[in-house]
């Protein structure tokens, strides 16, 4: 592991053969040095950072796999590094907490965390959801690569571009694929099981109300109000829907 979040080894060009990385974010170094262990053991290339802005610096510079991030850091906190490594990698992030209330895992899911794990945790449960991250394909448009049209929403699946009215919506990739899901069967009603298993991949496991949180983020950025439903709609005792 590298220490104080330095970076060693080559950056840019990577063996397709080289180990998965893994940037590991805490103020708690015992912590880190637990879950980096945990990690190495099952073959990862582990980074360490210890606060927000150097989280955001290793993070641009290493291109990591995944990023085990804590939410309370100091400087700037969990919620705000996770917005700003967003805006230039598509990295899976595990979102770490102290909290347990549903508003802070929302919070951290909203700025496009894939993952939420409340502290205490076993070690072992965290590498098993990095796995079920790692093992999550990306939605196949093997196909079904044509652009689809809903009114004034278009979604290129082989582009991965979403348009409204014309202009571009920036979607995380998560949210692209629950709604490339969503629209390569228009009026299908899809339970929350069945979007986990096609946009998070069949070995993920936890909360499947983690749907919902991101159902929620589409709708607000495609303009779409859970009372209109425009666009997603609710199938009540179901899951949800694409208004075709």
């Amino acid at each position: 592991m590298s220490g104080d979040g330095a970076v060693t080894g080559p950056v840019g060009g990577r063996d397709p053969g080289a180990r998965p990385r893994a940037l590991v974010v805490d103020d708690e170094r015992p912590l880190v040095g637990i879950v980096s262990s945990y990690l190495e053991r099952e073959g990862f290339e582990v980074f360490a950072a210890y606060d927000g802005e150097q989280a955001v610096e290793v993070a641009r510079e290493l291109r990591p796999d995944v990023i085990v991030l804590d939410l309370m850091l100091p400087g700037i906190d969990g919620i705000e590094a996770c917005r700003r490594i967003r805006s230039f990698t598509d990295v899976y992030i595990l979102m770490l907490s102290a909290k347990a209330e549903e508003t802070d895992k929302i919070v951290g899911l909203s700025t496009g965390a894939d993952d939420y794990l409340t502290k205490p945790f076993s070690p072992g449960e965290l590498v098993a959801r990095v796995r079920a991250l790692l093992r999550r394909p990306r939605t196949d448009t093997r196909g079904r690569d044509e652009a689809r049209r809903f009114g004034a929403l278009e979604l290129d699946p082989g582009a991965r571009e979403v348009r409204l009215d014309g202009r571009p919506v920036e979607l995380t990739r998560l949210e692209f694929d629950l709604l490339e899901t969503l629209s390569a069967e228009p009026r299908v009603a899809f339970t929350r099981r069945r979007l986990l298993e096609r946009a998070w991949g069949e070995h993920w496991f936890g909360d499947e109300h983690v749907v919902d949180v991101h159902v929620a983020n589409l709708r607000r950025k495609l303009g779409d109000a859970a009372a209109e439903q425009r666009y997603i709609t609710t199938v009540r005792g179901i899951g949800y829907r694409l208004a075709g």
